[in-house]
């Protein structure tokens, strides 16, 4: 019988089927043998045929069955000869902008919790308080400029901003500065898939003239920035990291790039990214990390992460979607904002999943991320999944001490000790070989994980120190990981042609849980359990947004389940640097294999997570620069020669 997917669902349901995974499971296994007979046939009419031997195949996918040689003529007597639907949806050609027809929005229903929903303007400053054009900044009248513009490399954006419309530095002279940087450090850190040099001198001129002419477009106006490559920008390559796109290009900017145009930044880079964004390895080689370049710089804002921390860049924008700002930003010791979802447009961004992807700042600090925040948010009238209630105002003179403060206290408490796998009665030796190896992986990551815990209790400790009262609270409990299917179904269909192509093997990396392999599997995930997932959570957005009626804010270890769980849910985290590993610190691994992200090692940054509540991030900024005025982590830097 042909295919036809309804009727085939519909034929499995009346022979008695009610595994929502078999009828996915089968109808992929004939849609691959369909394919296989159309490449190898020259009848191209003939039609593909399910026969018996590929339901018992389904069936032990499915974890379902066995069944009978009657119940498995019914469901092939049962299709209806039709083979339309797909192959008609299939030759639209569908491009990666194109989303679907749904579109998610985390916040929960007001009946249920009602903070997501109010005071999303609750830093607003009063009236008269900020400067004309911008909103919650002003510039530092007694800021100097040094003697020599090189010092300069690592300042803040809000330092920088003040001696530019002060006018004791040039937008030129800070652009050619960071220019000469890239260049000098990216054959090192491999960092810059394309410079915009051209643009970025001609953006830096129209800087200088305006601010002379007193036209100050506010703190973004003259400084120079860099953009994750996922970010189109007409007139240069978009590649997103991966082989097969390294020509590939748009007409027109991302509106985040439109929106720093406007508010008068020098785009001077576009950074590389883990091929479609996961990991550091795109297709010139991986990124590396600033404080030890024998590390990769972790993913998939590679390029972002390490071109800040290396001082070649004022700011970076990233995107995360399942940690690929929070990763990084820890690996290369940066702040990372990651916005609450729906509060950043991504017009013009490569789209991985369309419930999950957030484009936010990578900076040097947490005042700087509301200041690129501040410009780059709000709705353009292209990205339906930008909620329209949801404002930033910044306000550096709030008040953070009126904020109720929370710890996942669970992620907190000493880490148990790793117990290894024990040998069975009867073991190959290739088998205890494998058992070896794995417990000498666990037991090494084991160790780094107890190492780093202080500087987790030490961030306690310093919050109390400032007169936080720390309330002790813990995540729902639910299986995050298993709604992370839908991240997989979604990066599937985006890149759907490359697996029906073959295309995926241009990717760079072909491992098991590399991209290629994950968008195959995919496929077998059918409909039911996606719209499952998506009822989890809906129970994940109610249940973590309801920790934020007892909390403003909390306090957590970066990589802990947290930071699936709020992925999932969209709320907004702020990653800022907490630490440096001390000479006994635990060696990393010989060879960084991009499994683990965390992989430490002496004199390398650790993080720690703040969390708000969905559309707080004004009030998480505002907590995270207090943070880093009473530490001083975020003013260190790597030494690069």
């Amino acid at each position: 019988m042909t295919l036809d997917r309804r009727s085939f669902l519909s034929a499995c349901s009346r022979a008695g089927v009610a595994s929502a995974l078999f009828p996915g499971v089968l109808y992929t296994l004939a849609t691959q043998s369909a394919q296989a007979q159309e490449s190898d046939s020259t009848d191209q009419s003939k039609p593909p045929k399910i026969t018996p031997e590929m339901i018992d195949q389904a069936a032990i996918l499915a974890g379902i069955g066995p069944f009978t040689d009657e119940q498995k003529k019914m469901m092939i007597d049962g299709l209806v000869d039709r083979n339309g639907s797909m192959k008609a949806i299939r030759k639209l050609k569908l491009p990666n902008s194109v989303a679907p027809s749904f579109v998610f929005h985390p916040q929960p229903a007001r009946g249920e919790v009602t903070h997501a929903h109010k005071n999303v303007q609750v830093l607003a400053p009063k009236a008269g308080t900020a400067p004309t054009g911008m909103i919650g900044w002003a510039a530092d009248e007694s800021a100097t400029a040094p003697s020599n513009i090189e010092d300069l490399a690592f300042a803040s954006v809000s330092h920088l901003a003040s001696l530019l419309k002060l006018r004791k530095i040039t937008s030129t002279d800070l652009t050619k500065l960071y220019l000469a940087r890239l260049k000098r450090y990216d054959p090192k850190l491999h960092f810059v898939i394309t410079l915009t040099e051209d643009r970025a001198l001609a953006q830096a001129k129209k800087a200088d003239e305006e601010i002379a002419a007193g036209k100050y477009r506010g703190p973004l106006h003259g400084i120079p920035w860099g953009a994750k490559d996922l970010l189109a920008v007409n007139g240069y390559p978009t590649t997103w990291g991966a082989g097969g796109f390294e020509h590939q290009s748009f007409d027109e900017d991302a509106t985040v790039v439109q929106r720093l145009d406007e508010a008068g930044a020098v785009l001077v880079a576009k950074f590389t990214l883990g091929a479609l964004a996961m990991g550091d390895k795109w297709f010139g080689g991986r990124t590396r990390n600033p404080w030890n370049p024998k590390q990769g710089s972790s993913g998939s804002s590679a390029g972002s992460a390490s071109a800040v921390a290396a001082g070649c860049v004022a700011f970076a924008l990233g995107s995360e979607t399942l940690g690929s700002i929070a990763s990084p930003s820890t690996r290369c010791g940066d702040s990372g904002l990651r916005p609450s979802f729906g509060l950043v447009p991504r017009t013009g961004a490569m789209a991985l999943s369309w419930t999950m992807d957030k484009l936010g700042p990578i900076c040097r600090t947490a005042e700087d991320c509301a200041l690129v925040l501040g410009v780059i948010h709000g709705q353009d009238g292209k990205d339906t999944s930008v909620y329209p209630y949801a404002n930033f105002l910044w306000n550096p003179a709030f008040d953070w001490r009126s904020l109720r403060v929370g710890y996942l206290k669970s992620d907190f408490d000493d880490p148990k000790p790793f117990k290894p796998d024990q040998a069975p009665a009867t073991e190959s030796a290739e088998d205890k070989k494998k058992r070896e190896e794995r417990n000498a992986y666990m037991q090494a990551r084991s160790t780094r994980v107890a190492y780093d815990h202080k500087f987790q209790l030490a961030a306690l400790d310093k919050l109390k120190s400032m007169g936080v009262n720390l309330i002790p609270v813990e995540l729902p409990k639910l299986p995050y990981g298993a709604m992370v299917t839908m991240l997989e179904c979604e990066a599937a269909a985006a890149f759907d042609d490359l697996t029906l192509s073959g295309r995926d093997k241009l990717l760079t990396e072909q491992s098991a849980d590399d991209w290629p392999n994950s968008f195959r599997t995919a496929r077998f995930f059918p409909a039911v359990e996606y719209i499952q997932a998506a009822r989890a959570r809906t129970l994940a957005c109610r249940q973590v947004s309801a920790l934020f009626e007892k909390v403003d804010i909390i306090v957590a270890p970066t990589e802990s389940q947290q930071l699936v769980a709020t992925n999932l849910t969209g709320h907004p985290a702020l990653i800022v640097p907490n630490g440096f590993r001390g000479p006994d610190a635990p060696h990393p691994p010989k060879e960084d294999d991009g499994n683990d992200d965390n992989i430490g090692g002496p004199g390398t940054p650790v993080s720690i997570t703040f969390l708000a509540g969905l559309y707080q991030d004004a009030k998480l900024a505002a907590f995270g620069r207090a943070y880093q005025e009473a530490t001083d982590f975020h003013k260190q830097h790597p030494k690069l020669d």
